[in-house]
Formats: C-alpha cells, structure tokens, sequence
C-alpha cells in the first residue's frame, strides 16, 4: 500500500536536504531544554515539542548522522507522547472503525503508529544547523477545543515551506492528532488509502500491509 501523503511528505523534507535540510534550532537539547506545558496556547505549546525533538537530533551524534534507530527513539520520546494516535487511527479507519474488534483496533493503532513514526523519522536522517521553522501568532481561541498551528519550514535560497498541525484539547491539554504538509492533510490521505485496501483485504489486510511498509 502507497500512500500519497506519505510520498508528499518525504519529497517535502528531500526538497528542503537538497539545500541544507529539516532543522528547527540551533542550540543543542543540553543548553536549552524547552518546557512543553500542553494547557500553553496552542502555537507554545507545539513549538516547544518540536524545538526539543531537532534539539535531541541535533545532540545525539549518530542521529545527527542519519541513524533511523536513534531518530526512531528521540521521536518516540519527545514527539509520540504528545500525538493522541487513537485519535488518529480512528478519523483515518471512518466508518470501518465500527466494524474493527477492539483487538484489530488495537493492532491497527499499533502498525499505523509504527508507519507515522517511520515516515517522521525519515524526514530527520539529515539535520543540519541551516534550516528554521517559524511558528505563525495563534489567531485562535485558545480555548476552544480543536485548534490549527501553522508553521513554515524555511531553507536558506528556498521557498518557506508550510506544514500545518491539528490539535485537540484533552483533560490533559493539547494533543496533535493530524498533520497538513502543502495542502494534503495526513488523515483524508491515509482515508482513502485504509478504505481502498480494507475493501480489497479487509481490516486484517490493512494492518498486515501496514507492517510489511514498516518491515521494508
């Protein structure tokens, strides 16, 4: 199963490594750990969890060299916690949720984390010092529940490129659960990819074409 987002996503990072590539700050995570508090404004809140996953990058040798496994693990620990993938999961499965058992809910959850999580790490095997990304105002209400973060990935002698953030408001604050690189939202992608393979394969079919993308 090929997902077009997930091709948009990797060109939209290889675009900006062909200059310089993905960096969101320059100072290493030992000099300046930023506080993530999820009930701060939506744009506070995302920046400081995406400043401290290119700083932890950027301070770990090997992933600085383009390690995946290390990438893999920075991003399990500072990017997933603040990811609500059951969230996720659920708005890309749409109506074949209902008829998921919770264990093929479970495992769907599981490969679909596992092929997020493969495609982001990816994105980061070439940090270089170069590149920033600007978090937009919030011109929100921070109060409401769901909120759009904006923010631009810009390259030396590039372009900005735009890379928006959905986020909702939980008990525990604010959590991402979808992800919009130049116009192509994450969730209506990966909709169309799960409905087309689960009509081939059913939910069983999906989840094993999920695995063999990670196993690749």
């Amino acid at each position: 199963m090929q997902s077009l987002f997930f091709n948009k996503f990797r060109l939209f990072f290889q675009s900006c490594l062909l200059a310089s590539t993905l960096a969101l700050c320059m100072t290493p995570t030992a000099q300046a750990q930023h506080t993530v508090d999820p009930k701060a404004t939506p744009n506070a809140f995302l920046g400081a969890v995406a400043n401290n996953m290119l700083e932890a990058v950027k301070a770990n040798p090997k992933a600085l060299g383009g390690d995946v496994s290390e990438i893999t693990a920075l991003v399990r620990q500072y990017a997933l916690p603040y990811v609500d993938m059951n969230k996720t999961t659920r708005l890309a499965a749409g109506r074949h949720w209902r008829q998921a058992s919770d264990a093929q809910k479970e495992a769907l959850i599981q490969a679909f984390t596992g092929t997020l999580i493969r495609t982001y790490s990816g994105a980061f095997t070439r940090v270089t010092p170069d590149t920033t990304i600007d978090v937009a105002p919030f011109r929100g209400d921070p109060k409401a529940d769901d909120a759009v973060v904006r923010t631009s990935v810009s390259q030396p002698n590039s372009s900005p490129i735009g890379v928006d953030y959905r986020l909702e408001q939980t008990d525990a604050g604010w959590k991402v659960y979808d992800l919009n690189v130049e116009g192509i939202w994450l969730i209506q992608n990966y909709r169309n990819q799960f409905s087309q393979e689960i009509g081939r394969s059913g939910i069983d079919g999906l989840i094993k074409a999920l695995n063999a993308k990670i196993a690749q």
